[in-house]
């Protein structure tokens, strides 16, 4: 395989767009998705039915009761904000499938997905559909 088709599918492997997430959340597909940032901006606003998992609590002991056959799914606020890689990156160390949302809670917003929490807001999917 040449370097850049092995490129693209790693990246792939390891990251996920929102249609993608939104897509698999309707399919019922055996995911969580973990909002690695502080419990005050989730309380604020975070995705649909995720947990709150800050990455710096993410340890042995924190993540004892987690099943690893599941796919996790780490977001943060966006590109701005490197929450969602540490928190990847602490679970892939910890032997979890894992993978980063991309672009985060500001692209799932951009895309038109509802959003729960304080400012949480109802807005109807208005997604390219990639």
């Amino acid at each position: 395989m040449n370097e850049q088709i092995k490129y693209y599918k790693e990246k792939l492997d390891y990251e996920m767009d929102s249609w993608d997430l939104n897509d698999s959340l309707k399919r019922g597909l055996d995911i969580v998705v973990i909002d690695t940032r502080s419990a005050e901006a989730y309380a604020k606003e975070h995705i649909p039915g995720a947990i709150n998992f800050p990455h710096r609590d993410m340890s042995i002991e924190s993540t004892s009761k987690l099943d690893k056959d599941r796919l996790y799914i780490c977001y943060c606020d966006g590109i701005g904000c490197n929450a969602s890689t540490k928190g990847a990156l602490n679970l892939a160390k910890l032997g979890f499938n894992v993978k980063e949302l991309i672009g985060g809670l500001d692209w799932w917003r951009r895309d038109g997905y509802d959003t729960e929490g304080e400012k949480g807001q109802k807005r109807g999917s208005i997604s390219c559909g990639c």
